[in-house]
């Protein structure tokens, strides 16, 4: 009787710490006037991610889609400095690679939304030797920051042996819209690293 009980406990703590650690992402922005309210799924390797913005001079349905991986974080700024705010989601996939994502739009002189368009990274030779995931995103100033480990050939993926990359974007108007255009990569070698 007491072996089942043992089980019993251990199946509980189990589903109560699935539902500890899987909770949904959600969280509210605000800037320039302008409110986000972001709110994604974690239910598996896709995802719901909804934005509803609050404060546009028009109205604008909440924003939902799919999303590969889990929301991490999100982030509101003004990164083109034209007194309209951005929100950018970040997001990370499931399984060992981690690969970052992220999800952003832009408001158009606070009026409406647009999508803000994020190149592959392997469109840029130079700036994906070495990529296996694990990226992070941050806003620095007025840039995106992608920033991830570089391995080496014969790394495995718990141990990259080629320093650190750091990406940095400025957000500009392209045919189709807003991008993120490529505008500095900084390498930082395993012994520079170790000096710090």
């Amino acid at each position: 009787m007491r072996k089942i009980h043992h089980v019993l406990l251990a199946i509980y703590l189990t589903s109560i710490s699935s539902f500890i650690y899987a909770a949904d992402f959600d969280q509210t922005l605000e800037l320039q006037g302008i409110s986000f309210k972001v709110h994604a799924t974690e239910k598996g390797s896709i995802n719901t991610l909804t934005i509803k913005p609050k404060g546009l001079k028009t109205v604008i349905r909440p924003i939902t889609r799919e999303i590969n991986g889990k929301a991490i974080e999100a982030e509101v700024a003004d990164l083109n400095e034209d007194g309209s705010p951005e929100i950018l989601v970040y997001t990370v996939s499931t399984g060992s690679g981690s690969y970052g994502g992220l999800v952003g739009y832009a408001t158009n002189h606070k009026k409406s939304l647009s999508e803000i368009y994020l190149p592959e990274l392997t469109e840029d030779k130079e700036a994906s030797v070495g990529y296996m995931g694990h990226d992070e995103f941050s806003v620095v100033e007025t840039r995106l920051a992608r920033r991830f480990p570089v391995y080496r050939s014969g790394d495995i993926n718990s141990n990259p042996t080629g320093g650190l990359r750091q990406l940095y974007y400025v957000l500009t108007t392209g045919e189709n819209g807003w991008v993120f255009k490529l505008d500095e990569i900084v390498n930082f070698s395993p012994e520079e690293l170790a000096e710090n």
